[in-house]
């Protein structure tokens, strides 16, 4: 028996054809064929039971036997705020586990000691889908450009705001403590900074613009491993 296989199809509904680059995998790699089954996704918070109708070397068509709608396994809403590492694999390894621990949303922050100043969402987004997939996420988690640190302190992030940075003569609260105290519905955005931190005027215009102040723990942590923590403290709390 053929293990079910998954497929991102963001249009699953309005199509009867898988894209291009899954329709090559399922039928090139996975050598799927008329009546195999197979499951879609629209990164919306459907599964769509499918069958195979058609394949060719090019082209993977299917009929939907059952839409299954699917519960979020987190409440709230997870909004990680990043100052990407000048090793963009580092940051490609932390956007595969976030996915595959939880999040909603990923932007890139462009800071005062940022190393990396340009990204390229369309690799990552591949690696999101990818990372979606296997861990059987029915919610495609959404990336952002890279933005600059004040444009993205200057727009309104609902519910809780965080930044997290070493300063200790800023005060700081322990960034798990705060959550647990939150209810479980609430929105939350963590900002991490670059691997030389935000500098401490950001940490206080960050601040003064309604963010608090918090740290992740007694140690010190790399840029990507902050990032997962933080995510990882918000799914806890939830």
């Amino acid at each position: 028996m053929k293990e079910t296989r998954y497929f991102y199809v963001p249009d699953a509904v309005q199509v009867n054809e898988l894209p291009a680059e899954e329709a090559s995998h399922a039928v090139r790699v996975l050598r799927l064929d008329v009546g195999d089954e197979m499951m879609l996704m629209d990164g919306q918070g459907c599964f769509y039971r499918a069958a195979v109708t058609m394949a060719s070397n090019h082209h993977c068509m299917y009929a939907i036997q059952e839409t299954l709608p699917q519960q979020r396994p987190w409440q709230g809403h997870i909004h990680l705020a990043i100052a990407p590492t000048k090793l963009i694999d580092r940051m490609e390894w932390m956007i595969e586990k976030a996915v595959e621990i939880g999040v909603d949303e990923i932007s890139f922050l462009d800071c005062q000691f940022s190393e990396r100043r340009v990204v390229k969402t369309a690799r990552l987004d591949k690696i999101v889908v990818s990372a979606m997939k296997q861990s059987r996420k029915a919610w495609k988690t959404e990336l952002h450009e890279m933005v600059s640190f004040k444009d993205f302190i200057n727009v309104h992030q609902d519910g809780a705001r965080y930044i997290a940075h070493c300063y200790e003569e800023v005060e700081r609260s322990f960034l798990f403590e705060d959550l647990r105290h939150l209810p479980a519905t609430e929105s939350v955005t963590v900002m991490i900074g670059p691997e030389g931190d935000f500098s401490i005027d950001e940490v206080h215009e960050a601040v003064a613009h309604g963010f608090h102040s918090v740290h992740l723990g007694s140690s010190r942590l790399r840029t990507e491993t902050a990032g997962l923590s933080a995510i990882m403290m918000a799914q806890l709390s939830k």
